[in-house]
C-alpha cells in the first residue's frame, strides 16, 4: 500500500471513529417543545446508581445528559466529583456535543480542574474536587457526564433529586438503590404526588423513575425549592463514618452515638484555662450571667475558620486545640463554648442545623446524618432556651438571626438526641421605629435629623454597619434612601445596643430639590424616610404558593417644619388598610400654621397561603407604595 493511500485509509477511519460516536437522539430536534418553557437546560437523562455493598463498603454511578440551550444554562452542567482519603473516584469522563447530537469533544478524568472543594477561609481540608471547566463554541449543546466513585462511609445515601434547579426541564431521571438484605434501609418521599413516576421496591433494591418534568421559573414570595420540589430520602439503620460503625433506629440513638463516639472525648480544657473561666465569674451568682461573660470571652478570643477534616465533617477539634490556636470552624468553637459553660456547671448542648435563609428544618420524622451548621442550646426551665451562634464576633448574646431562625434543629445531650425549634422571631419583635424631623426650606431642600431603632429580624438586617468605613456607611444611607436625589449626609451616629439587642441609628442629613416647585405652589412628597418601594413580581399564572418567612412591624413619626412663606393647600387623605397579609395606617396632623406631623404605620404578617391570594397580597404592597408617594401642596402666602 503506497503511503499516500495509507494516509487515507487512516483518514478514512478517523472520520469512521469520530462519527462512530455521534448521538442524533441528542439533537435538540428530539426535545419535546413543551420541555423547552422557560428552560435554558433540558436534563435528557440522569442515571443514579447506589449500590450500597456492605455497612462500609458503597459504590456510586452516574450518568449525567444534559443539553445547554444559551449561556445561562451553562451554571446547570454540574460535571463534578468530590473525593478525599475515603471517596476514590473510579471513572470520571465527558463527551461534548453540538446542537444535532455529534460529539465534538472528549475530556478524560485527567484533564478536569483539580481544585479545594472548600473556600479560600478554610485553613486546611483533605476534601477536594475535580470539575469540568468547558468553554462552549456554540449554544445549544450537550455534555454526557459519566462518574463512579467508591467510598466506606456510608452515612450518606445520596438521595433521589428528579429536579435540578430552576430553570431546568427533565425528560428522564432514574435512581437505583441496591442493598444487602441484612441491612435496614428507611426512605421518605417528598412531594412526588403529582409527577409521572415509577416505582419498585423489593428486598434487596429500591428504584425511582420519573418523566417529563417541565422547568420550574422562581416567583417572589414562594417557598425554597427543597420544600416544594420531589426528593426521596434515604438512610440506613447501620452505617460506617470515617470507620466509626454504628446502628441507629431513633434521633435517640443518633445523639447517643454523635456525643459518646464524636464530641464527649473532645472536651479536654487545659486546667489552667479551667481555673481562668471560673475566676472570671467567680461574682456572679446567676447562671444566666456567667453564659453571658463566657460567650464574650468567646468572641474575645477566637475567630471563625473553617476546618474540614475529621469524621467527614463532623467530629469537632478538641477544645485544647481551639484554646491553643485560638481559631476554629462551627463544630469546632461551639464544642469550645460548651466546654467552658461545662467548667462552670451550666448545662449546655451541641446541636445540628440547616443553616441559610431557605429556613430548611431536619426532618424530624427521619432519622439520619442531616444539616449543615453547628449552634449551641442553652436549655432553660421553663422559660424559651437560648440559642448561641459562636461563629460570629459581632452578634449579642442570645441572638441567632435568620441564618438559624424558627426551624427544628438535632439537639445532642449524653442522653440522646432531641428535636427542638431554634427562635421565632415575631412581626411584633421585629420593628422598625422612625422619629424625626425635617425643615422645608424655600427652595425645596430638606434638612432632615432622623433616629432609627431596629429589633429583631430588623436588628440582624443592620448591625453589621457598626463596623463600616464612614466612606461605606456614606454609600450605605445614600442607597437606603436611594429614591431621594442629591443628599448630603452631614452627620451618622451608631449605637448597637447588644444588652438590649437594639440597634439605634442618628443621621443628618439634606436633600436639594426635594421638593418640586411649579410656579407659586410647592409639591412635597411627605414620607420622606421609610417609604416602601417594592412591588412584587406579577404572574399572569402562578405555579407556587406564596410564602411570607417573616413578619415586621414599622412604626414612623416625623415632624416637618414649611417654610414661611407657604400655607397647606391640600393635604392627604387618612388612609388605613387592614387584610390577612398585615395592615397600613398613615395620616398627617396639623400641629400649627407651619408644622405637620406624619404618622405612619406599616405590618406584614408572616404566614403561608395559597397561590390564588398572591394577586391580594400583591396589590396591597401597590396601594402601600401609591401611599407611600402621597403628597402635600403649599402654596404661597
Amino acid at each position: 500500500m503506497s503511503f499516500r493511500k495509507l494516509i487515507g485509509f487512516c483518514l478514512l477511519l478517523n472520520t469512521f471513529l469520530v462519527y462512530s460516536q455521534d448521538r442524533p437522539e441528542l439533537s435538540v430536534s428530539h426535545i419535546d417543545e413543551a420541555m423547552m418553557d422557560h428552560a435554558n437546560a433540558v436534563l435528557r437523562l440522569n442515571e443514579v446508581m447506589v449500590s450500597l455493598k456492605s455497612s462500609s463498603q458503597m459504590s456510586i454511578k452516574e450518568k449525567r445528559i444534559i443539553t445547554v440551550l444559551n449561556k445561562k444554562g451553562n451554571e446547570h452542567i454540574n460535571a463534578f466529583a468530590y473525593y478525599d482519603k475515603n471517596v476514590k473516584i473510579k471513572t470520571l469522563q465527558v463527551l461534548a456535543f453540538d446542537g444535532l447530537g455529534n460529539q465534538i469533544k472528549k475530556i478524560k478524568k485527567n484533564d478536569f480542574k483539580d481544585v479545594s472543594a472548600v473556600s479560600g477561609g478554610t485553613l486546611y481540608s483533605d476534601s477536594r474536587v475535580k470539575y469540568l471547566e468547558y468553554t462552549p463554541i456554540n449554544y445549544p449543546y450537550t455534555i454526557q457526564f459519566t462518574c463512579e466513585t467508591t467510598t466506606g462511609n456510608t452515612a450518606f445515601i445520596p438521595p433521589f433529586t428528579p429536579i435540578d434547579d430552576y430553570f431546568v426541564s427533565t425528560e428522564v431521571s432514574s435512581y437505583t438503590l441496591n442493598y444487602p438484605t441484612n441491612i435496614t434501609i428507611r426512605k421518605k418521599e417528598k412531594n412526588i404526588e403529582n409527577i409521572d413516576i415509577e416505582k419498585e421496591e423489593i428486598p434487596g433494591k429500591i428504584l425511582f423513575k420519573a418523566k417529563k418534568m417541565k422547568a420550574f421559573k422562581p416567583e417572589d414570595y414562594s417557598p425554597s425549592m427543597v420544600g416544594f420540589t420531589p426528593k426521596v430520602l434515604f438512610a440506613s439503620k447501620q452505617f460506617t463514618l470515617e470507620g466509626v460503625d454504628t446502628v441507629v433506629e431513633n434521633w435517640n440513638d443518633f445523639g447517643k452515638w454523635m456525643y459518646h463516639d464524636l464530641i464527649k472525648e473532645t472536651h479536654d480544657l487545659p486546667e489552667s484555662t479551667v481555673k481562668e473561666i471560673q475566676n472570671l465569674v467567680k461574682n456572679e451568682s446567676n447562671n444566666l450571667t456567667k453564659a453571658k461573660i463566657i460567650y464574650q470571652y468567646v468572641q474575645d478570643k477566637v475567630r471563625y475558620i473553617s476546618v474540614q477534616v475529621g469524621i467527614g465533617g463532623w467530629k469537632p477539634f478538641n477544645a485544647s486545640e481551639v484554646d491553643r490556636l485560638s481559631y476554629g470552624d462551627c463544630k469546632a468553637l461551639t464544642n469550645y463554648t460548651m466546654s467552658l459553660l461545662k467548667a462552670v456547671n451550666i448545662e449546655s448542648h451541641y446541636s445540628v442545623v440547616y443553616s441559610g435563609s431557605s429556613g430548611r428544618s431536619i426532618e424530624e420524622d427521619f432519622t439520619s446524618i442531616q444539616g449543615n451548621h453547628v449552634i449551641l442550646n442553652i436549655p432553660q426551665e421553663n422559660k424559651e432556651d437560648i440559642w448561641l451562634e459562636c461563629t460570629n464576633q459581632k452578634l449579642p448574646f442570645g441572638f441567632i438571626g435568620d441564618f438559624t431562625d424558627n426551624r427544628d434543629v438535632l439537639v445532642i445531650t449524653p442522653e440522646g438526641g432531641q428535636i427542638k425549634h431554634t427562635k421565632k422571631y415575631t412581626t411584633e419583635e421585629n420593628t422598625q421605629i422612625i422619629k424625626a424631623n425635617y425643615k422645608v426650606l424655600d427652595d425645596g431642600t430638606i434638612d432632615v435629623n432622623t433616629t432609627v431603632k431596629s429589633k429583631g429580624i430588623q436588628y440582624d438586617d443592620k448591625y453589621w454597619l457598626e463596623t463600616e468605613t464612614e466612606r461605606d456607611l456614606d454609600k450605605h444611607y445614600k442607597s437606603r434612601w436611594g429614591y431621594i436625589h442629591d443628599i448630603s449626609i452631614d452627620e451618622i451616629s451608631i449605637i448597637n445596643d447588644k444588652e438590649s439587642i437594639v440597634f439605634n441609628e442618628s443621621i443628618r442629613f439634606k436633600a436639594a430639590n426635594y421638593s418640586k416647585l411649579i410656579a407659586n405652589r410647592m409639591l412635597l412628597t411627605v414620607n420622606a424616610l421609610n417609604r416602601n418601594t417594592l412591588i412584587p413580581d406579577r404572574y399572569r399564572n402562578r405555579k407556587l404558593p406564596l410564602k411570607i418567612k417573616r413578619g415586621f412591624k414599622d412604626i414612623d413619626e416625623v415632624e416637618i417644619t414649611l417654610p414661611q412663606n407657604y400655607k397647606v393647600e391640600s393635604l392627604p387623605n387618612k388612609k388605613t388598610i387592614e387584610n390577612k397579609f398585615g395592615s397600613y395606617k398613615s395620616e398627617v396632623i396639623a400641629k400649627d400654621e407651619n408644622t405637620l406631623i406624619y404618622k405612619r404605620e406599616f405590618v406584614v404578617n408572616d404566614g403561608k397561603f395559597p397561590k390564588e391570594d398572591y394577586s391580594s397580597f400583591r396589590d396591597f404592597y401597590k396601594e402601600v407604595s401609591k401611599q407611600d408617594t402621597a403628597k402635600i401642596a403649599l402654596i404661597k402666602k
